[in-house]
C-alpha cells in the first residue's frame, strides 16, 4: 500500500504547478524593472559624463601647479639647489616691524600665485637634473622619471589610483635644463566626489524604482479590471454552464472591452447552441417517439391476434408503412440541415440563373397544383447571377411554395415575385392562408417548430422546412424574412447578393477546374488551348502543294 501511494504521488508531482504570479505583479515587477534599467542607463551617462569632468578638473589643477612652479624655478640663471628652490618656493615669514612688512604678519603660501601649491591632495617635488629630491610638499609617492615635456597621466601607487603630472626645468635665458617638477594628485576629492554621487544615484534609483512599482501596481490593477471581471465569468460558467452571468459592460473603449465584448457574445452563442441542441434532443426524441410507439403497438398487435385477421393485417402495413415515411422524411431533413451547415466549405464556387430557376419551380407548382392559381410577377425581365448551389436554391422556394399550398384554405392563390435593384435579388412568396400571429413569427424558423402541431401533421412535414431554409440562406450570406397577419396570409422573401459578370467567371472557372482536378484531368481551358496548339502544329507540318 505504502509503495502504491508513493508511486501515486511521484505521478502527481508533474501536474502540479509551479511559482505563479499573478498578471497584475507581473505588469508591476516588469514595469518596475524596467523603470530601473532606464534609470540605470541615464544614471551612467550623467555619472560617467560628470566624472569625466572632475577628472579634466584635476588634470587642470595638476597643470597649474607644474606651471606655477616652472614659472617660479626659470627665472634662475644657475642650476637648482636645494637651498634656492626652498627660497622661492618657501619664502620666510614677513614680519610687521620690517620695513618691507605690510600689516600685522605674512604667513608662508601668503603669494595668489603659490596658493595651487597648499593643496592636501597634492604633493610637489622638485628635482635636479641628475633626480635628486630638491624640495618635496610632501612624502614623495611617485618614483621619478625623466620627462622632455609636461605629462599628466593616471599612476596606480600601492593599489590607489594616483594623478602624476612631470614637467622638465628650463631656464628663461638660453633653455638650459635646470631640473624637473612632479606633482603628485591622489585624487582624494575626485573619489571622495565619486563615493557621494554613487549614493545619490542608488537613492535616487531605489526611489524610482519605488515609485514606479506603486505608480504600476495602481494603473494595473485599474487597467486590468476587465480581466478580473472576464476571469470571474469564466469561473462562474465553469461551475454552472447554464448561467446567465457575463462580464460586465466595460466603459472605456479598448482591446479589452472588445475582448470582453466577444467573451460575451461567444457565451451567448454557445448558450444558444446549447440551448438549440437540447431543444433537438427533445423535438427529435418527441417526434421519433410517436412513429415507434405506432408502429410498435401494430406490430404486438399483429404478434398477438391480428396476423390472423386480414383486415387488421392490413391497416396495420398501411399505418406502419405510413410512419416509416414519415421517419425516413424526418431523416432525409435532418440530414439536409446537417448539409447546410458545410456549405461555406463544399459549395463556395457556385453560380446560378436566378431567373431560370424561379421561372422553373413557377412552372412545375402550376403543373402539381393545377387547382391553385399561381401568379408570376416579374420585375426583373433579365438573367440574374447569384452565388449559390441550383439544387438549394430550388429546395428553398419548393419549401416557400409547399408552405403556402399547405396553408392556404379558401383563397387559393400564390403570388411569386422576382424583382432586384442594384447589389440585390429579392424573391418573394405570397399566400392568403391561415397567417401567422406575432408571437409565432419570431419562432417559426426554429427547428421542428409548428404553428399549429396537429394540423400541421395531417397536412405533413417535420417542421424542419423553414430551418433548412433559413440556414441555406444564411450560408450564402443572403437573409430571409417574413410578413404576417393572423387570416391574412403570409409574404416569406429571400435576398440575395447579385454577382457581376467578371465575378461570375471567376468563380465558374474556379468551379471547372476543382472538378478537373477531382476527376484527375485538366481544367477545360487548358486542355482547350493545348488541342489549338495541336491544331496548328498538324497544320504547319501539311507539306505545301
Amino acid at each position: 500500500m505504502k509503495a502504491t501511494e508513493l508511486e501515486k504521488e511521484t505521478e502527481e508531482q508533474p501536474k502540479k504547478r509551479g511559482f505563479r504570479l499573478s498578471l497584475k505583479w507581473e505588469w508591476t515587477l516588469s514595469t518596475a524593472l524596467g523603470v530601473l534599467v532606464i534609470f540605470a542607463v541615464i544614471i551612467i551617462l550623467i555619472f560617467n559624463s560628470f566624472m569625466t569632468v572632475l577628472m579634466r578638473q584635476e588634470r587642470a589643477h595638476v597643470a597649474d601647479s607644474l606651471n606655477v612652479v616652472v614659472e617660479r624655478l626659470s627665472s634662475q640663471k644657475k642650476t637648482l639647489s636645494s637651498g634656492q628652490v626652498d627660497e622661492v618656493l618657501r619664502p620666510r615669514t614677513v614680519l610687521a616691524d620690517e620695513p618691507s612688512g605690510k600689516g600685522k604678519g605674512a604667513m608662508p603660501y601668503n603669494n595668489a600665485i603659490l596658493s595651487t601649491l597648499s593643496r592636501d591632495s597634492q604633493t610637489v617635488t622638485v628635482y635636479d637634473t641628475q633626480g635628486r629630491v630638491l624640495y618635496a610638499t610632501d612624502k614623495t609617492v611617485a618614483p621619478f622619471k625623466a620627462s622632455s615635456h609636461q605629462h599628466i597621466g593616471v599612476k596606480t601607487i600601492n593599489k590607489v589610483k594616483h594623478l602624476v603630472g612631470r614637467m622638465p626645468i628650463r631656464s628663461k635665458q638660453g633653455n638650459r635644463l635646470l631640473g624637473y617638477v612632479q606633482v603628485t594628485d591622489n585624487l582624494k576629492d575626485y573619489r571622495a566626489t565619486q563615493v557621494k554621487l554613487y549614493q545619490v544615484a542608488l537613492v535616487l534609483g531605489l526611489i524610482a524604482g519605488l515609485a514606479a512599482a506603486i505608480l504600476s501596481y495602481i494603473l494595473a490593477s485599474f487597467l486590468l479590471r476587465p480581466v478580473e471581471a472576464i476571469r470571474e465569468t469564466i469561473h462562474a460558467v465553469r461551475e454552472d454552464p447554464q448561467t446567465d452571468r457575463r462580464v460586465p459592460e466595460i466603459r472605456h473603449t479598448d482591446e479589452l472591452s472588445d475582448l470582453g465584448t466577444l467573451f460575451n457574445d461567444m457565451l451567448d452563442t454557445t448558450q444558444g447552441y446549447m440551448d438549440q441542441q437540447q431543444q433537438f434532443v427533445e423535438d427529435v426524441s418527441h417526434e421519433l417517439r410517436t412513429p415507434v410507439a405506432i408502429i410498435q403497438g401494430h406490430m404486438e398487435m399483429l404478434d398477438r391476434w391480428g396476423k390472423d385477421d386480414p383486415e387488421v393485417l392490413d391497416e396495420s402495413i398501411k399505418a406502419s408503412l405510413q410512419e416509416t415515411k414519415r421517419m425516413k422524411s424526418l431523416v432525409q431533413e435532418m440530414l439536409d440541415l446537417q448539409r447546410a451547415e458545410q456549405i461555406e466549405v463544399n459549395y463556395t464556387n457556385e453560380v446560378t440563373n436566378v431567373s431560370e430557376v424561379v421561372q422553373q419551380v413557377y412552372d412545375n407548382f402550376k403543373m402539381i397544383h393545377p387547382d391553385f392559381t399561381f401568379i408570376l410577377d416579374d420585375d426583373v425581365h433579365r438573367p440574374v447571377q447569384v452565388q449559390i448551389y441550383r439544387n438549394h436554391l430550388e429546395q428553398i422556394l419548393i419549401i416557400l411554395l409547399d408552405n403556402a399550398v399547405k396553408y392556404t384554405q379558401a383563397r387559393k392563390e400564390i403570388h411569386l415575385t422576382f424583382e432586384s435593384d442594384m447589389r440585390n435579388v429579392e424573391v418573394a412568396v405570397q399566400d392568403f392562408g391561415e397567417g401567422i400571429s406575432q408571437q409565432n413569427m419570431d419562432r417559426v424558423f426554429n427547428r421542428f417548430y409548428r404553428v399549429d402541431k396537429a394540423r400541421s401533421r395531417t397536412k405533413g412535414g417535420n417542421g424542419l422546412g423553414l430551418a433548412i431554409a433559413k440556414r441555406l440562406i444564411e450560408a450564402y450570406h443572403g437573409r430571409i424574412t417574413i410578413e404576417s397577419a393572423v387570416g391574412h396570409g403570409s409574404v416569406f422573401r429571400i435576398s440575395l447578393p447579385i454577382l457581376s459578370d467578371a465575378k461570375a467567371k471567376v468563380l465558374t472557372a474556379k468551379k471547372e477546374q476543382a472538378q478537373a482536378i477531382a476527376n484527375g484531368g485538366m481544367p477545360t481551358g487548358i486542355k482547350s488551348a493545348l488541342l489549338e496548339d495541336d491544331t496548328k502544329t498538324d497544320h504547319s507540318e501539311e507539306p505545301k502543294s
